[in-house]
């Protein structure tokens, strides 16, 4: 791949100016940009012909496409991230969405997740794409766990905080459990919790299993195994992803490979294992991170960009992310400083109920 950075620099004013308005035009509209279109209002007294050839040198460079002979041209993956990181004018959200947003955060009510639920909403209202919020992990310290049989298929645990918030996680128990081995894996699990929050637990848990294996008969350890995936793998409150605006990215007049390409990318959001990496993507450091196409790790197709902010508690810790997917010819300096004030704006409201 070519060194970006190094190639907008190299580029001289005339170069860099056809490659905005490329880019600028084709992010407007989705249509291929052409050259007389170009010459009717540059900066510069230029033909139409010196305007083609300086086309045909950025698409040397790997910056243009032509999706059909004399169509014009239209960045491509590369060159989006170019103008992204160097050439891109990020500001303020206007006074209407921040007004959108804002209205969100309204409300008194303590449920944070009903809450996160309803900034998903709001993100894709205002921004027409889908939205992504991943809820924060509860990270009370626990008091008590209980296992409660409900049948030979399905269990339940009962999980008691310090804080007086208590949960309940229904999951499917390895078989041959009996009423005796549930309590003996949650005599030794309480044992074990000692004001430990769930992480916590789960750091420590396996040492201690093979440490103590005489204290546990191998029913029961795999009981607390159990549980303790469902605890930290697809924990419907402790990590959720909540996803809004299915709908907008599902326009009548797409092409059939752009709904197939939509229904994909949801199918890998529904049946996400891990639903971490979400917020891993945003481990890169504070601020807006953008991912352009096949960037994007978190989905098995390119076509489309995701727009991700982190959000902190009081101690600047990272627990949440909030985040737009949409074509990759989002509008850009509109919907980053969008992403980034719901992001603060979560952020804030974690960190003051806490």
């Amino acid at each position: 791949m070519n060194d970006v950075p190094n190639i907008l620099g190299e580029m001289n004013d005339r170069s860099r100016e056809v490659f905005r308005r490329v880019v600028e035009g084709y992010l407007a509209d989705g249509m291929p940009v052409g050259s007389r279109t170009l010459t009717r209002d540059f900066s510069e007294k230029v033909s139409a012909a010196t305007i083609r050839n300086v086309m045909q040198d950025l698409e040397y460079l790997g910056l243009l496409d032509s999706p059909h002979v004399s169509a014009g041209r239209i960045p491509t993956q590369q060159g989006l991230r170019m103008f992204v990181d160097g050439l891109l004018e990020i500001g303020n959200p206007d006074e209407t969405d921040r007004e959108k947003i804002d209205a969100t955060f309204g409300s008194n009510e303590q449920d944070v997740s009903g809450l996160l639920d309803r900034v998903g909403s709001a993100l894709s209202g205002v921004t027409h794409g889908a939205s992504l919020v991943l809820t924060p992990k509860r990270e009370a310290p626990i008091k008590h766990i209980e296992f409660v049989s409900l049948s030979p298929e399905r269990a339940l645990v009962v999980l008691v905080f310090a804080d007086g918030h208590v949960e309940n996680r229904l999951f499917t128990p390895p078989p041959g459990q009996t009423p005796s081995s549930m309590r003996e894996a949650a005599n030794f699990l309480n044992a074990l919790i000692e004001g430990k929050t769930l992480s916590e637990l789960q750091t420590s848990i396996q040492t201690q299993i093979t440490s103590r294996r005489q204290e546990i008969d191998s029913l029961a350890q795999a009981l607390v195994q159990s549980g303790l995936a469902v605890w930290e793998g697809e924990g419907d409150q402790i990590e959720r992803l909540i996803v809004r605006g299915r709908s907008n990215l599902l326009t009548e007049d797409g092409e059939s490979e752009d709904l197939e390409r939509i229904r994909r990318l949801f199918d890998d959001l529904e049946r996400k294992r891990d639903i971490a990496e979400f917020l891993e993507l945003t481990e890169g450091g504070e601020g807006v991170r953008i991912f352009i196409g096949s960037e994007n790790k978190l989905f098995s197709l390119s076509g489309s960009s995701l727009v991700v902010s982190p959000y902190m508690n009081a101690d600047r810790k990272i627990i949440g992310a909030v985040g737009v997917i949409g074509p990759t010819r989002l509008n850009y300096g509109r919907i980053v400083p969008i992403v980034n004030y719901t992001a603060q704006l979560v952020g804030k409201l974690i960190s003051d109920r806490s």
